[in-house]
C-alpha cells in the first residue's frame, strides 16, 4: 500500500515539474499577447509589439502585402528593427519607455505580483514534496497538494488580469494598437494552471486515509473491548 502511495506521488511530481517549467517559461518570456495596429497601406513599414509581465518589445516590420483579413502589421516573424524595454513602473530612475502608463500600470503590476505569489507557493509545495518522500513524513504531501494547488488558482487569477489588461488597451483611444492576439507565453500559463491545480488536488487525495475496501475491515482491526 505503501509503495503504491509512493508511485502515485512520484507521478503527481512529474506533473508538477511540467506545470513548473510552463510556468516558469510564462513568467520570463515576453509573448502573452502580439498587439499591432491597423494596416492601411502597404510598401511602407509599422510597428507590432509583444510584452510580457515585465517588458515590452516593439518590432518595426515593412509590409509589401496584405497577410490577413484583418489588415494587422506581422507576423513577427518577419524581419525587422527590435527593441526591447522594461516597463517604466519596474525600472524607477530610468530613462525606460513609458508603455501606456495610464491605462496598462496597474494591470501589469498586479499581474507581475500574483505570477511571483504563485511562484513562491510553488516552491514551498516542491521543498514538502521532496521531503515527504523521507520515510515517515507523508504527512507533508497534504500541504504540498494546498501549496500546489494555490499556485494553480495564482496562475490562472495572473492570466485574467493580463487578458483584462490587453482587452482595455485596445479599447483605449489613448493606445495605437487595434489588432490583437494571446502568444505561447500566455499559452504557458494555461498550461502552468491546468497541470499545477490538478496535480495538487491529486496529492490532497492521496494524502488521504486509505479507505476501508469493506465495512468488516474496519470492524476487525478494531480492539476487543475489555469484558467487565
Amino acid at each position: 500500500m505503501l509503495e503504491d502511495k509512493t508511485t502515485k506521488t512520484r507521478i503527481a511530481f512529474c506533473v508538477i515539474l511540467v506545470g513548473i517549467s510552463a510556468m516558469f517559461a510564462a513568467v520570463v518570456t515576453d509573448h502573452w499577447a502580439v498587439l499591432s495596429p491597423r494596416v492601411e497601406r502597404f510598401n511602407t513599414t509599422c510597428e507590432a509589439a509583444h510584452f510580457g509581465l515585465w517588458r515590452l518589445c516593439k518590432k518595426v516590420i515593412f509590409i509589401v502585402e496584405a497577410d490577413s483579413k484583418t489588415m494587422a502589421c506581422g507576423p513577427l516573424s518577419l524581419p525587422g528593427a527590435h527593441n526591447c524595454s522594461y516597463f517604466k513602473h519596474f525600472t524607477s530612475g530610468e530613462e525606460a519607455e513609458m508603455f501606456e502608463v495610464k491605462t496598462q500600470k496597474e494591470y501589469s503590476i498586479s499581474a507581475a505580483a500574483i505570477a511571483i505569489i504563485s511562484v513562491g507557493f510553488m516552491i514551498l509545495g516542491t521543498i514538502c514534496i521532496l521531503v515527504s518522500f523521507k520515510k515517515g513524513m507523508d504527512y507533508l504531501l497534504k500541504p504540498a497538494g494546498m501549496f500546489f494547488t494555490f499556485a494553480g488558482l495564482c496562475t490562472i487569477i495572473s492570466v485574467e488580469v493580463m487578458r483584462q489588461s490587453v482587452k482595455r488597451m485596445i479599447n483605449s483611444d489613448e493606445t495605437i494598437w487595434i489588432e490583437y492576439y494571446y502568444s505561447w507565453s500566455f499559452a504557458c500559463a494555461c498550461a502552468a494552471f491546468v497541470l499545477l491545480f490538478l496535480s495538487g488536488i491529486a496529492l490532497l487525495l492521496i494524502s488521504m486515509p486509505q479507505m476501508p475496501r469493506n465495512p468488516w475491515e474496519t470492524c476487525m482491526d478494531a480492539e476487543p473491548e475489555p469484558i467487565e
